[in-house]
């Protein structure tokens, strides 16, 4: 028997891909239609959280952060039988991960944090990615149950914690790029470009596919040999501004990329390749 708490787009998509699976699961949420809708795909819906949680030796959770799940487990202590598997799939801080592990080890449970890059549809569909690091004999246990989870299990080693942390710098990555999209479409329309120009430039020239490559560049740390000089990107970072102040339209991420490189421009790093701007990060 399992019980999954937080019945979210995403929690409930979870739910029913175990409900079709032919799994047993106890649901709860709290507002409560949320977790009575599964009821009609086969869920059991509580109103107690506690109550939820009553023979199930494994615990699935999605909420929002770590206030709430740490306000949710402690109201289904009670319910919980000892020794009962509680995986989080919440995307948390850091230190909460690991200050979570510990202490439910120290009440006699298992606590495992894996965190996923999985949308409604991904869950649904068994997935995606799925990350989990620490105790890797824990790992090893609920590597089954995980697997019908997700299309991709990533485990990070034996750091507590970890895998809270790939979590976030990925979701900064997403919002990063979601930004980045924001700003090309604010420059298409200062100069009169249809975005629908813009998926036809990158349905052909797809810069996320290298992504790992320019990671790659970078962790190397050499910026002797550049590609793009930090004052030629400098030079068409100012023909981008100079158009959106034309066009009247507000850039997000650029004014800030375009602060760093003068900065570095000033330290003497023109003629380097521009990616020199993540110097002191590496």
């Amino acid at each position: 028997m399992k019980a999954f708490l937080g019945m979210g787009l995403l929690g409930s998509n979870f739910v029913k891909a175990m409900l079709r699976k032919g799994e047993q699961v106890q649901v709860w949420n709290r507002t409560a239609s949320k977790a009575e809708a599964l009821v009609v795909d086969g869920a059991r819906a509580f109103a107690d959280v506690a109550d939820a949680v009553k023979g199930a030796n494994t615990v699935h959770i999605t909420l929002k952060d770590d206030a709430t799940v740490n306000e949710v487990l402690a109201a289904a202590l009670s319910g919980l039988a000892a020794g009962t598997i509680i995986i989080d799939h919440t995307t948390t801080s850091v230190e909460g991960a690991v200050e979570r592990t510990a202490n439910w080890k120290s009440k006699g449970f298992i606590y495992l944090h894996a965190p996923v890059f999985m949308g409604p549809p991904n869950a649904l569909e068994s997935t995606g990615s799925m990350l989990v690091s620490g105790d890797q004999e824990v790992i090893a246990r609920v590597e089954p149950e995980l697997s019908k989870m997700t299309g991709k299990l990533l485990n990070f080693g034996t750091e507590e914690g970890k895998a809270a942390g790939i979590k976030l710098i990925g979701n900064l990555f997403l919002i990063s790029m979601t930004a980045g999209l924001s700003d090309a479409l604010a420059l298409a329309k200062a100069l009169s470009i249809d975005s629908a120009d813009i998926s036809t430039l990158f349905a052909s020239w797809n810069p996320g596919a290298g992504a790992p490559a320019r990671l790659d560049k970078l962790r190397a740390g050499d910026f002797s040999k550049p590609s793009w000089e930090l004052d030629m990107a400098r030079k068409d970072a100012g023909l981008m501004m100079n158009a959106a102040n034309k066009g009247d339209v507000k850039l997000t991420v650029l004014p800030a990329v375009v602060a760093e490189m003068d900065n570095w421009i000033e330290k003497g790093h023109g003629s380097d390749d521009w990616s020199v701007i993540a110097k002191d990060n590496l």
